[in-house]
C-alpha cells in the first residue's frame, strides 16, 4: 500500500493549511547561498568558473554557448519533440496576446490621467537542467515576455559534465529566436545575472523555477533584481466527487508527485473514493521509472481529506491555495466561481495539469506554499512596468490645490505647500 494521511473533515484541514507558511530552508542551503554570492559579487567570472567545477563538475574558459551548438542541438532533436516545441510555442503566444499590453488615457474635471505601460529591457530565464532539462520552462517563461515587448531574453542553465547545454534547451531557444545561453546554474547564475560580471551583464529580471539554492539565491537577492516569485516544491490539489474516475484521480496526483518535495492532496465527498485511490496507487507508483520521488511525495506529503459538500471541499482548496487545482466533479464549472485562491484552474477530466505544463496556453510557472493567496501565475505584467502620469489644467489646479496645501501643512511638509503655492500665485 502507498497510503496518504487521511483528514476526516473541513475543520481540521483549514487549521492545517492556515497555520503553514511558505519556507524555503535549510540553514546549511541558506549558508552555502550567501558564499556563492558574496563570491560572484567580488570575483566574478573568476568565482563562476570555480563554482561551476565544484557543483557541476566542468571547466569551463567561457560561458556562453557558441552559436553552432545551436545548429547542432537542431540536428539533435528528434522531429516528434521539434513538432510539439513549436507547437508549444504558437499556443502559449496566442494565450498571452490576449492579454493587454496597453495603457489608458481619460480626462476628467479638467485633468488628463492614466498609465503608460512600458516592458522591462533585459530578462533573464534561468531553465534547470540538472536531473532533466526542463525546456518546458524556457517556453513558459520567454514567450510571455516576448510578447510583453522585452528586448533583450538571456537564458541560463546548469552546464552538463561535458561542458555543454541540453539540446532541447537549444533547440527551444533557437525556435523563440534566443542567442545568447549561458551555461552557468545554480545560486552562481542568479548572482551573476543579478550583480553582472565581465562575462554575463545584468539582467533587470529573474524568472524562472529551480531548486532550493536558486530559489533562496532569488529571495536574497531580490530588491537588488526583479524577481517574479519563488517557486518551491510543486503541488496539486485535486477536487473530485463520487463520479471522478479513480484511475485519473491517481494520475493527476502522480503527475506532480514524481517532482521532488511535492504535495499530493486529494479533497472529496467520497469515502469510496479515497479508498479506491489508496489501492490504486501502489500499482501505479510501481509501474513509475521515476517511483522513489513519486512514493516519497505520496507518502510523505500526500493528504486524502473527505468532506461532506463541495462548498466544504472548496473551503478547504481556498485555505490551501493551491499551485494547481483540478476540479473532477459533475459541475466543475459551478464550482469555478467560488475559487478564491489557486494558481490555476483545470476544469475537467480533459483539462489535465500536466497538459498545461507543457503547451495548453498559460505559463506553468505558478506560485506555490500558499503565496497563490496574493500571486499569481506568470503573465505579461510581470515583464513590465506601469508608469502613471497626469496632466492638471490650471483651473483644476486653483480648485485643489489649496486642498494639497492644507494637507501637506498638516503632515509637517512645508517645502510641499510651497511648491503649490507657487503655481497656485501663477494661477
Amino acid at each position: 500500500m502507498a497510503p496518504m494521511q487521511i483528514i476526516y473533515g473541513k475543520a481540521e484541514a483549514i487549521r492545517r493549511f492556515e497555520t503553514r507558511s511558505f519556507e524555503v530552508e535549510l540553514d546549511t542551503s541558506r549558508r552555502i547561498v550567501e558564499d556563492t554570492l558574496a563570491e560572484v559579487r567580488t570575483r566574478g567570472d573568476a568565482a563562476l568558473r570555480e563554482i561551476t567545477l565544484r557543483f557541476d563538475g566542468v571547466e569551463l574558459d567561457t560561458f556562453e554557448v557558441p552559436q553552432d551548438a545551436f545548429d547542432h542541438a537542431e540536428r539533435s532533436v528528434k522531429s516528434p519533440l521539434k513538432e510539439a516545441i513549436m507547437v508549444a510555442v504558437d499556443r502559449i503566444r496566442g494565450f498571452y496576446q490576449h492579454q493587454s499590453k496597453e495603457g489608458f488615457l481619460y480626462q476628467a474635471d479638467g485633468s488628463l490621467l492614466g498609465v503608460l505601460v512600458r516592458p522591462l529591457d533585459r530578462i533573464g530565464c534561468y531553465v534547470p537542467g540538472g536531473t532533466a532539462p526542463l525546456f518546458s520552462s524556457l517556453l513558459m517563461t520567454a514567450v510571455p515576455a516576448q510578447v510583453a515587448g522585452v528586448r533583450d531574453i538571456v537564458v541560463a542553465t546548469p552546464p552538463r559534465r561535458d561542458g555543454s547545454v541540453a539540446p532541447e534547451i537549444l533547440f527551444a531557444a533557437k525556435v523563440l529566436g534566443l542567442e545568447t545561453v549561458y551555461r552557468v546554474g545554480g545560486a552562481q547564475a542568479v548572482a551573476a545575472l543579478a550583480y553582472g560580471t565581465p562575462s554575463i551583464p545584468r539582467v533587470d529580471k529573474i524568472v524562472g523555477p529551480g531548486n532550493r539554492f536558486v530559489v533562496l539565491a532569488k529571495q536574497a537577492l531580490f530588491g537588488t533584481v526583479g524577481i517574479e516569485s519563488l517557486p518551491g516544491p510543486t503541488e496539486t490539489l485535486v477536487l473530485a466527487d463520487a463520479t471522478a474516475q479513480v484511475d485519473h484521480v491517481v494520475a493527476d496526483l502522480l503527475a506532480q508527485a514524481e517532482h521532488s518535495g511535492a504535495q499530493p492532496v486529494l479533497v472529496t465527498t467520497s469515502l469510496e473514493l479515497i479508498e479506491k485511490v489508496s489501492v490504486a496507487l501502489e500499482p501505479a507508483l510501481n509501474s513509475l521509472p521515476t517511483e522513489a520521488t513519486a512514493r516519497a511525495s505520496v507518502e510523505q506529503r500526500g493528504l486524502s481529506i473527505l468532506v461532506e459538500t463541495i462548498s466544504e471541499a472548496l473551503e478547504v482548496s481556498n485555505a490551501y491555495a493551491p499551485e494547481h487545482l483540478c476540479l473532477l466533479v459533475r459541475d466543475p464549472w459551478s464550482a469555478v466561481s467560488k475559487v478564491q485562491n489557486a494558481g490555476g484552474i483545470f476544469i475537467g477530466e480533459q483539462s489535465m495539469e500536466a497538459l498545461g505544463d507543457y503547451l495548453a496556453g498559460p505559463s506553468h510557472v505558478m506560485p506555490t506554499g500558499g503565496t497563490a493567496r496574493f500571486s499569481s501565475f506568470v503573465n505579461l505584467r510581470d515583464f513590465q512596468k506601469v508608469i502613471p502620469l497626469l496632466h492638471v489644467s490650471k483651473e483644476l489646479s486653483e480648485h485643489i490645490g489649496p486642498l494639497a496645501v492644507t494637507m501637506a501643512r498638516a503632515e509637517g511638509l512645508e517645502a510641499h505647500a510651497r511648491a503649490i503655492e507657487a503655481r497656485l500665485k501663477s494661477v
